[in-house]
This record gives C-alpha cells, sequence and structure tokens, in this order.
C-alpha cells in the first residue's frame, strides 16, 4: 500500500511512523508545517522545503517576529498555498491513502483537495484535546463538522474520542485506540522501577499548566497535606512558566520539600523514568486531555496513578480505586486533596494497584503489542 502521510514534525509522529518501517508499505510524509529538516525516518520519502517563495529573502524571520500580523497580511506574497502544493505531492505519489494527525493543523488545510479527490482514502488520527476540546470554539468546530464527514477511517488515543467524532459527523470506520505515539519499549524502562512500591518517598507531578492543565490546583491541594507529606519529597516535572513562577513566591509552599523542573529544563527521558519508577504517586491534572502518554509512563513505571477524567477518557485504563484514583473536577482542589489523602493512607490500595497495572494494563501497551495491532488496522484498509 501507498501511504502518504499528513503531519507536523513531532516525537508523537517520528514513533508512530516508525511502526512501518519493514512492514512492505510505500510510505512518504508531507511536512505540513515545513519544519526544520530531521534524520527521523530515513527511510521514508518526505516533502519539505516547500512552504518558502523566497528561501532566502533576508529580514524574514525578524518580520515574523516583531511584527507577526504585517506577515501574515503578506503570507500570500511569500509564501506558497499549503493545499496547492500538498495536491502537487497527492498528484506525484498517486498514493492509495492519506494519512492525516490532527484534525486543524493536517486535515483542515487540505480538505478542499481530498473533497476533489474523493476515491483516495481518507484516515485522522485524532490526539490529545484535539476533538474533546476544540469542539468548543466556534472557528475550530466549523473545521471538524467538515472534515470529519470526508474521514474514511479514524483512529483515536481514547475511547471517549470516537463517540465524540460520530457525532460531529464521522461515518467510517474506526481502524482502532491507540497510544498517539504508539506502544512502549519496557526494556528501557524496567531498569528504574524501584519495589516495593509502598516504601517509595517521592510524589511526582506534572507541571503543565495554561490552556488545559491543571497543576497549580494540585500544588493547592498538596499545600494543605503538609504534615502528611512531611516523609515525601514533592517532585515537579515539565513546569510551565506560570507553575514555577507560583512556586517560587507562593509562602503556603514552603513546608513541603519541593523539587521543580521548569518545562524550558531539558530532561532525559530515563531521568523522567527514573523519577517515575521512584514515586509512590504520579499526579496528572488537565480539563481536557485524551490519553497522555505520562499516564501509561507512570503506570509501567509503577506509581500510582491520580489523574483527571476529561470526558471519561482516562477510564480506558484506571478503574476507579483498584489501580488508580480519577479526578473527577480538575480545578476542585478538596477533592484532589481527598483522593491524595486516600491514597497515602492505603497501602493495601497502593501494592494491589501495583499489582494489577505490572500484570494487566501495562502489557496492553507494549510496544510490539501495539505495532501488531496498528500494522493490522492499516492492512484492513480497502482501496
Amino acid at each position: 500500500m501507498k501511504i502518504l502521510l499528513v503531519s507536523m514534525p513531532s516525537l508523537h509522529f517520528f514513533r508512530w511512523t516508525e511502526q512501518l518501517e519493514d512492514a512492505g508499505h510505500e510510505v512518504h510524509w508531507f511536512d505540513i508545517l515545513d519544519g526544520s529538516p530531521t534524520e527521523r525516518l530515513p527511510w521514508v520519502e518526505k516533502y519539505k522545503g516547500w512552504k518558502l517563495k523566497y528561501p532566502n529573502l533576508k529580514g524574514r524571520h525578524f518580520v515574523k517576529k516583531k511584527f507577526p500580523k504585517v506577515y501574515k497580511k503578506l503570507g500570500a506574497v511569500l509564501e506558497n498555498d499549503t493545499a496547492k502544493a500538498f495536491e502537487d505531492v497527492l498528484l506525484k505519489i498517486k498514493p492509495d491513502v492519506v494519512h492525516s494527525f490532527v484534525l486543524y493543523i493536517a486535515c483542515a488545510p487540505i480538505l478542499k483537495v481530498m473533497q476533489n479527490y474523493s476515491s483516495i482514502k481518507w484516515i485522522y488520527s485524532s490526539w490529545g484535546s484535539d476533538l474533546y476540546y476544540y469542539r468548543n470554539i466556534p472557528e475550530y468546530k466549523s473545521d471538524i463538522l467538515k472534515v470529519l464527514p470526508r474521514i474514511d477511517y479514524l483512529i483515536t488515543d481514547c475511547k471517549r474520542d470516537v463517540g465524540i467524532a460520530k457525532e460531529l459527523g464521522f461515518s467510517g470506520t474506526v481502524l482502532g485506540t491507540f497510544p498517539g505515539g504508539g506502544g512502549f519499549d519496557y526494556s528501557n524502562y524496567n531498569t528504574y522501577i524501584k519495589t516495593p512500591a509502598t516504601e517509595r518517598k517521592s510524589i511526582l507531578v506534572k507541571g503543565y499548566q495554561g490552556r488545559s492543565g491543571r497543576c497549580i490546583e494540585v500544588l493547592k491541594a498538596l499545600a494543605q497535606l503538609q504534615t502528611d507529606l512531611t516523609p515525601f519529597k514533592v517532585i515537579v516535572f515539565g513546569a510551565s512558566d506560570e507553575v514555577v513562577a507560583y512556586t517560587k513566591d507562593n509562602k503556603i509552599l514552603q513546608g513541603i520539600d519541593l523539587e521543580v523542573f521548569s518545562i524550558k529544563d531539558f530532561l532525559p527521558h530515563s531521568e523522567i523514568l527514573k523519577l517515575m519508577g521512584e514515586a509512590l504517586l504520579y499526579i496528572g491534572n488537565s480539563n481536557s486531555d485524551g490519553m497522555p502518554n505520562t499516564l501509561l509512563e507512570a503506570v509501567a513505571q509503577g506509581a500510582f496513578p491520580i489523574q483527571s477524567n476529561p470526558g471519561g477518557a482516562s477510564e480506558d485504563v484506571i478503574t476507579d480505586g483498584e489501580n488508580g484514583l480519577l479526578i473527577e473536577g480538575c480545578n476542585d482542589i478538596t477533592h484532589i486533596k481527598s483522593l491524595v489523602l486516600k491514597a497515602l493512607s492505603d497501602t493495601n490500595l497502593i501494592a494491589e494497584a501495583f499489582q494489577i497495572n505490572q500484570t494487566e494494563i501495562k502489557p496492553r501497551y507494549e510496544i510490539n503489542h501495539i505495532k501488531t495491532q496498528v500494522l493490522k488496522a492499516y492492512n484492513s484498509i480497502t482501496y
């Protein structure tokens, strides 16, 4: 099968595409953002360098950075049309299938082209907040309602988004629900797992704030538990600027043994896995995420998960009160506090959850297990 992938360059995309190597397909990639060159995916035919009409034009970067509105008005003069560039590639390759990753980035800009070539099958991969959050923003919802009826095949990272897609006009075939970046190679993980889990002495918190993250609400809850947290170190990783500022300026956190890693700090993936493998609890809190890779990694590393559950997404992995706890109100500080207390006071819950997650949940996301299912999904496509 000849597959044309349409995506921005991202770690998730690279990891997903690596599943297709040596699978017998001819794979091409149209970089929808025309980002920087990459050495990843050397076996994939890449289409880059299409965007700028005058790539060596002096002062372009300065204008784009300092005067973005002016640059946007000059867009048609300085940049080639995305849809036209994509159509040129489409006609050159003549793919059997186009696979777009993220609707507003890689589906909406090429919709008119795909409507003109309706015989070419179209796969759409929904990641994170792609449908759940953006369906509530009128301009994005307009694109969603236009794109979904044209989509032939759907892949999601959580079961929640299958229902949302169908509600908003998708009537094609669901290929499956898989992690956005494919499965996990646990040979790189298991070294960092500290046992028994009940004797771990740290609490790991995902530090996102901004549009969807709700780390500060978690920190406010922990601030009310300082006596209970005396034996533990609280570690915040990937902290947004707002979170870094909050932890520096807020005196109510001074009684907590706290370490914060800014999102601007480069923490190697192995270091994050080590933190997870040493953490008693992992807390992730968001108002709209899909299936977070960090949740799946924390579960694999044996940390007890306390995770937000927007639209029921986290229920794919966590059965509340058995192998983790679900945050049903991401802004409810009292609720978050009660969940942390429950976990800290019940060593049997921690121990039983560890066994469930290691023996039942973790194997579901192993790299070769997911890859087998993904390749089976591609091979099921008729064209």
